[in-house]
């Protein structure tokens, strides 16, 4: 009697590792391991840099406010908050800044200038560094000292707007001081308006004997602390618990985020880009992963089919291909890591500046994130098709029709595409960002597939095979033959033109967008309390220096006091920022027409609309404002009202003049105006800022080039750091591309196997080849076109919150590049085919 052979005896690890080094030799892991390393390096790279970053950020957001930690407040700081600090054992020092006037002697000239006088005490700064010079063209240095008793450090734009000189007297109310450094480097300065009026800085002892402490004057006092982190933080709790306590009002805790809002916007802007390429380079290389693993798959077909001839269970075979795929994925992941390590150099290097020093180390994070991407790519969309193949059946030793790979289940299918989602929602460090760019692939492949099928019946109804072209009956009928195989390589393909599309225009119409958000010809000067009877000789005057575009709108000084007939009271509101709103007047305007640079959100704008208003959404939002509220102004004494009919977008970084609440109409008759001007200095005239306010000495110019020109240089190097990722991101697609392509081989070799076995010649099946490679490229490149159009508007106006309207060339060119992509690739892969001898042909055919 036969005695059956016994089972195959194997361990996993075994034969994963014999599996590993046989497909390793034979080629078969190079693409996934590729699509990993890439996908891994441009994430860690984008990680690494960005977790240093805002490590750097956090380190100088402390100089930026002068210390660990600053209470600001508008009357003197309640010494209780000096005497917890002192016994946490923090260093702490106290300034005082208001707006005042300083004016030259009449001897010299008699001229005056509104200043912020910062009043500084031993220990300025805590945090930071204050740079002065001896002259306004001598060489800075950083200095830990501060003004002697009766001398004064002063901004440079002050000695040309008074005609002074270092060593100089300036008056300030009472008293007489000594103009003895030039402030170069300022570094808790700030972006307060009225900090921009040039800097005058004494010491605190000087300060009562001139006199200019009124109680009626705007005094922000301001307490810094510095010292160990638990410390500050154990102080900050104490601090906030302090200011929330009912009663407590004027009192608040210092940051960077209101610092430097264009800077600021910038920033996070940058991050959001380069974020934003990494994903795409992700999203690219898991398509690539998942069709690399299918062939890679269907060629181990018949290998598994023999095993379990031999007796191989399918437990031991789905144990060691996972084996096999953790190890390439971890070692893919690794070596990602590692690339991405050594590439986020050339970001700090491209992007040196953004901070005052050397970037921190980088944390564990970026790293974690990387391998966990790396893992969770190979075995998402790796491993499914794979594991399909300890469910061969040994029938397929004599039957090569039986076995062959279905669809992924669903299940399994969601399940990784639901953590490789969560993993880029984590990378992208934005959730709009993180969910426009998963969720439009996500959509882009349900679109791709039902439009590829439609296309694919429709090619077969409308194709006359009697007439048509042999070539193209012959390639209409590969692709109709199997719909659901043509709306997988169809869709494929167009899932990576989605990305090199949106690449391509992240290249070119989105930063030129960006950089159109703060152009190279933004205002940089900001001229405030200009006289109306001064409107027109100002307008001249700077019509006659050169000045062509500038904006002019009246500014009116208001305090909401009533909502809906209801009075304001700061106890209405939750908020310290609202309390601190409603305290202050607001600085309204009125105009017909709307201002180019502000966008209507909600309701309409109505030229000349009486009674109407037009509030930017950020303070409706503050304040619980909505269309049709009734607010109440008090100008000057004299009651005016108005209903919001309209709400406005106002980018507050964009250096333009802009207003929190504006009148649609051209005046307002009986009410105290001025005039705000905003505008790019005349190039080359080194006296036009001191002709101007000769010239009219009553208003403040502000010059804010020096902003302006951080702001171009930070978008310039992000720009750089930008196309560097680019490169990267494109090697990603077109190794989509080539996987996409060579996941066919295998079939078109059967196929024109037969083809030339029944007399086909290879001009024919050249001819068929180009047809069909050439109508998957144009359909794919128009589809994903569209499809990339929808999400970078989407990216454009959520993300990143500027104005980008699609050029029509991108369909028509998207259709041709897909075209001629297709081409050149299926010609590297298929290259071969049409060479091999009919015999190994045919004998391909047989198996």
């Amino acid at each position: 009697m036969a005695v059956a052979p016994a089972p195959l005896s194997v361990s996993f690890w075994s034969l994963g590792w014999r599996s590993l080094t046989r497909d390793w030799r034979a080629g078969e892991l190079r693409l996934l391991l590729v699509a990993v390393t890439l996908a891994v390096a441009a994430l860690t790279a984008v990680g690494f840099f960005a977790d240093r970053l805002q490590g750097g950020l956090a380190r100088d957001a402390r100089a930026l406010i002068g210390g660990d930690a600053v209470i600001s407040s508008d009357n003197a700081t309640p010494p209780a908050f000096a005497q917890q600090a002192q016994a946490l054992g923090l260093q702490t020092t106290q300034t005082l800044g208001f707006p005042t006037m300083g004016r030259a002697r009449d001897e010299d000239g008699g001229a005056a200038k509104l200043v912020a006088l910062k009043a500084v005490d031993t220990g300025y700064p805590l945090r930071g560094s204050l740079r002065v010079a001896d002259g306004p063209q001598a060489p800075d240095a950083p200095t830990r000292d501060i003004p002697a008793p009766g001398t004064a450090w002063v901004d440079a734009a002050l000695l040309v707007a008074l005609d002074l000189q270092v060593g100089s007297p300036l008056l300030m109310g009472d008293s007489q001081f000594r103009i003895d450094k030039v402030i170069v480097v300022e570094p808790d300065r700030g972006a307060g308006f009225l900090t921009f009026a040039p800097r005058v800085m004494i010491n605190a002892a000087d300060l009562p004997a001139t006199g200019l402490v009124q109680p009626a004057s705007r005094l922000t006092y301001r307490l810094a602390v510095a010292g160990n982190d638990p410390a500050v933080k154990q102080f900050v709790q104490w601090a906030q618990a302090q200011i929330e306590m009912p009663g407590v009002r004027g009192l608040r805790l210092e940051s960077l985020e209101g610092g430097q809002p264009a800077m600021q916007q910038t920033l996070e802007r940058a991050e959001k880009f380069l974020n934003l390429v990494a994903l795409l380079a992700a999203l690219l290389s898991a398509v690539a992963v998942a069709i690399a693993a299918r062939g890679f798959a269907q060629r181990h077909l018949d290998d598994c089919a023999m095993l379990r001839v031999l007796g191989l269970s399918q437990g031991t075979m789905a144990r060691a291909y996972t084996f096999e795929f953790v190890l390439v994925g971890l070692g893919a992941s690794v070596l990602g890591v590692v690339l991405g390590f050594a590439l986020h150099h050339v970001f700090v290097l491209l992007l040196a500046g953004l901070v005052e020093s050397a970037l921190p180390a980088a944390s564990i994070w970026p790293v974690l994130l990387g391998l966990g991407m790396g893992l969770t790519l190979m075995l998402a969309f790796g491993l499914p098709p794979v594991l399909q193949l300890a469910q061969v059946p040994p029938l397929r030793v004599i039957r090569r029709d039986v076995g062959q790979l279905k669809p992924a289940t669903l299940a399994v299918l969601g399940l990784g595409v639901a953590g490789f989602a969560a993993l880029l929602l984590a990378a992208s460090r934005d959730l709009m960002l993180g969910l426009i760019a998963v969720g439009g692939f996500a959509a882009a492949v349900a679109v791709f597939a039902l439009a590829s099928y439609g296309a694919v019946r429709l090619l077969r109804a409308s194709v006359n095979e009697a007439t048509a072209p042999r070539a193209l009956v012959l390639a209409t009928r590969q692709l109709s033959a199997r719909p659901a195989y043509a709306v997988v390589q169809i869709s494929s393909l167009a899932v990576g033109l989605l990305a090199l599309v949106l690449l391509v225009l992240l290249r070119t119409d989105l930063i030129a967008s960006w950089r159109n958000a703060t152009p190279p010809d933004a205002p940089n000067r900001f001229v405030i309390n200009v006289q109306p009877e001064q409107g027109e000789p100002f307008q001249q005057a700077l019509r006659q220096a050169g000045v062509q575009r500038f904006d002019w709108y009246p500014m009116i000084r208001g305090r909401l006091v009533l909502v809906n007939g209801q009075p304001v009271a700061p106890e209405s509101y939750a908020t310290d920022r609202a309390q601190r709103l409603v305290e202050r007047e607001f600085n309204l305007s009125n105009t017909a027409q709307r201002p180019p640079h502000n966008e209507v959100t909600q309701g309409r704008w109505t030229e000349d609309e009486a009674g109407g208003l037009s509030v930017e959404e950020g303070l409706a939002e503050e304040l619980g404002l909505k269309l049709g509220d009734l607010l109440g102004f008090d100008i000057a004494g004299q009651p005016v009202q108005g209903r919001i009919t309209s709400l406005r977008k106002v980018d507050w970084g964009s250096m333009r003049v802009n207003f929190f609440v504006i009148f649609p109409v051209a005046g307002l008759p009986d009410v105290p105006v001025t005039y705000i001007s905003a505008f790019q200095a005349p190039q080359g005239n080194a006296q036009f800022d001191n002709a101007l306010v000769r010239q009219f000495p009553n208003i403040t110019n502000v010059d804010m080039s020096q902003t302006i020109g951080q702001v171009q240089r930070v978008l310039g190097q992000v720009i750089q750091a930008v196309e560097f990722l680019f490169a990267f991101a494109l090697a990603a697609g077109l190794i989509v591309l080539l996987a996409t392509i060579t996941a066919t081989r295998g079939e078109r070799e059967r196929e024109f196997a037969v083809l030339r076995a029944v007399g086909a010649g290879s001009q024919l099946l050249r001819n068929v080849q180009r047809i069909e490679l050439l109508g998957v490229g144009l359909l794919a490149g128009f589809l994903a076109s569209l499809v990339a159009m929808a999400v970078g508007w989407a990216l454009a106006k959520y993300a990143f919150q500027f104005s980008w309207q699609p050029s029509l060339w991108v369909p028509l060119a998207g259709s041709v590049a897909g075209g001629l992509l297709a081409l050149m690739a299926g010609w590297w892969g298929l290259r071969s085919i049409l060479k091999t001898p009919v015999v190994e042909t045919l004998r391909r055919a047989a198996v």
